[in-house]
């Protein structure tokens, strides 16, 4: 893990960017870029479940079905984190897109401040194989994160912006030297 960029909030929150495995934070929760279904089977869902165990999919399965733009979660098997919050975002060209993206990282956040947790790993939700362009993607979530933790009442402490690809990464530390500047 690398932890690339430290942005400190007004109140205290902390919204770290981070190079490396989802899988491997140590954070009360990560969060699972899901479809619908919840069927995990490619990218990070399919990573998350093989590290995690097949008790990920198993919960899964049990719950069945969770809409485009919200959340569910289920334990973490075999993980470092306690739970796994799966959010499902839009698949870019369904229309709607940006609300869509921004519900679906909100309701993730809303989970687990339910749940009563202080530090989340979050990925470029719908980035990878749903297609939403990755520049704009990661600049929407950046923009939720940072807007739940300055205006909602949560147990977060600390959001981690985790991913595996450089890229994706940067383009996370890109928007926040933006901003600040």
């Amino acid at each position: 893990m690398q932890v690339l960029c430290e942005k400190k909030l007004e109140n205290g929150k902390v919204v770290k960017v981070v190079l490396g495995d989802i899988t491997e934070e140590e954070v009360d929760a990560i969060v699972n870029a899901a479809n619908s279904h919840l069927k995990h089977g490619g990218g990070v869902a399919g990573a998350i479940v093989r590290k995690g165990g097949r008790i990920i999919q198993e919960e899964s399965d049990k719950i069945g079905y969770c809409p485009v733009g919200k959340a569910v979660y289920t334990s973490a098997g075999k993980l470092k984190a306690k739970y796994v919050i799966h959010a499902v975002g839009p698949r870019w060209g369904e229309g709607d897109e940006e609300n869509k993206l921004r519900s679906a990282v909100r309701s993730a956040l809303e989970v687990a401040t339910q749940l009563g947790l202080k530090s989340v790993a979050l990925p470029a939700i719908s980035t990878g194989i749903f297609g939403y362009p990755k520049e704009e993607g990661t600049k929407v979530i950046l923009d939720e994160v940072l807007k739940f933790l300055k205006e909602r009442e949560t147990t977060l402490e600390e959001v981690r912006l985790t991913n595996i690809d450089e890229e994706t990464s940067n383009l996370f530390l890109k928007h926040i030297k933006a901003m600040e500047g």
